[in-house]
C-alpha cells in the first residue's frame, strides 16, 4: 500500500517475541486479514495480538497509545485495547530478523467488526456510541497530544485540509463526480470554525475500529489518531455506519449544532476523497469505505 512499507511475517514476530518477550514466544501466531493501513496485526494465541507499524512514522502512535490508553480506558463505557507491552526496535533489516521501530503487544478483544448487519439495533448503537463519545470529550485534556503528524492532523480546523482535499478531488477524475464533490466540500468548508476548548478525539471512527458482541457495540479499537481538537471529526460514523433514522438518532444523541454537523460531514468527505485515489489499486476495503462515505455525504447534502 505504501512505498515505504516495512515487510513483516509470522517468523519475524516470533523472533521479536523470543528476544524481548519469551513468555509469549511459543504461542500460535497468525496474521489477521485486515484492510488496515497503519499496522500489521498478528493474532497471538487466544488472548493477545501483536501490532507492528507498516511505516516508521507509525512508531509515535504505538508510544502514544501506551501512554494514554491506560488513563482513558477506566473513564469510558466501552472497552479499549490497553497495551500490555511495548517492543523495541531490533537491529538488522526485516530480511534478517530486524525491525526498525517500536511495536506493541495488546489484548485481543473479542467481537466482530461493526458493520450494520451485525448490529441488532442501529438506533441503539447510535445512542451507545454517542454516550461513549460524550464521555471521551469530557475527560481532562491536561498534557494531551495536540493534532500533528502523529494523528494525521485529525481535529485541526477543517480549512487546513483544503489544499490537500482539492488535490485529491483533482486526482479522482473519472472515479467520482468531481463537480458534485467540490460543491459539497465548499459548502461544508464554509461552516463556522470550532471556537471551543480542544477535547479528546478518537480521530478514525469507522466500522473496522468498532467491535460488536451479541449485536451491540462492545469496544473501540485502533487509537492511532488519538489527540485533542475539534470534536466534529468524531461524527464520521454518521456517514460510514449509520443511515437514515439511525443517523438522525446519532445526531440528536450527540446534541451538535449545524456548524459542527457540517464540519463533521466535511471531514468524512475529505478523508474519503483523499483515500480513494491513494488506495484505488491496493486496498479494496478502503476504497469501498471511501465510496460509502462519499455517497452518504453527497446524499446528505442533497436532502
Amino acid at each position: 500500500m505504501h512505498a515505504d512499507e516495512i515487510a513483516t511475517d509470522a517468523d519475524l514476530v516470533r523472533q521479536l517475541l523470543a528476544a524481548q518477550f519469551p513468555q509469549w514466544a511459543d504461542l500460535p501466531i497468525e496474521r489477521v486479514a485486515s484492510g488496515g493501513t497503519v499496522n500489521a496485526i498478528y493474532r497471538l494465541g487466544d488472548e493477545l495480538a501483536v501490532r507492528l507499524p507498516l511505516r516508521e512514522a507509525g512508531a509515535s502512535q504505538i508510544e502514544k497509545e501506551r501512554e494514554w490508553l491506560p488513563r482513558l480506558a477506566p473513564q469510558l463505557p466501552l472497552a479499549l485495547p490497553v497495551p500490555l507491552a511495548q517492543g523495541e526496535p531490533a537491529p538488522g533489516d526485516p530480511n534478517d530478523s530486524g525491525y526498525p521501530v517500536v511495536w506493541s503487544v495488546m489484548p485481543w478483544l473479542q467481537g466482530d467488526l461493526a458493520f450494520p448487519d451485525r448490529l441488532t439495533d442501529l438506533d441503539e448503537a447510535a445512542r451507545s456510541l454517542a454516550v461513549f463519545l460524550r464521555a471521551l470529550q469530557s475527560i481532562d485534556t491536561t498534557g494531551a497530544p495536540v493534532p500533528g503528524a502523529h494523528n494525521y492532523g485529525r481535529g485541526v480546523p477543517l480549512a487546513t485540509r483544503d489544499a490537500h482535499t482539492r488535490d485529491a478531488i483533482a486526482r479522482s477524475e473519472g472515479l467520482v463526480d468531481i463537480e458534485a464533490v467540490t460543491a459539497a466540500w465548499e459548502a461544508d468548508l464554509a461552516a463556522p470554525s470550532y471556537e471551543g476548548a480542544p477535547v479528546w478525539i478518537h480521530g478514525d471512527l469507522q466500522p473496522a475500529n468498532l467491535l460488536v458482541q451479541d449485536g451491540r457495540l462492545s469496544a473501540v479499537i485502533d487509537w492511532g489518531a488519538l489527540g485533542i481538537g475539534d470534536p466534529a471529526v468524531d461524527l464520521l460514523p454518521a456517514w460510514n455506519l449509520f443511515d437514515g433514522e439511525s443517523r438522525e438518532t446519532f445526531r440528536r444523541a450527540m446534541d451538535v449544532d449545524d456548524a459542527t454537523w457540517a464540519r463533521g460531514r466535511g471531514w468524512a468527505l475529505s478523508m474519503a476523497i483523499v483515500a480513494l485515489p491513494y488506495y484505488i489499486d491496493t486496498n479494496a476495503a478502503m476504497v469501498s469505505l471511501a465510496r460509502t462515505m462519499l455517497g452518504a455525504t453527497l446524499a446528505d447534502h442533497a436532502r
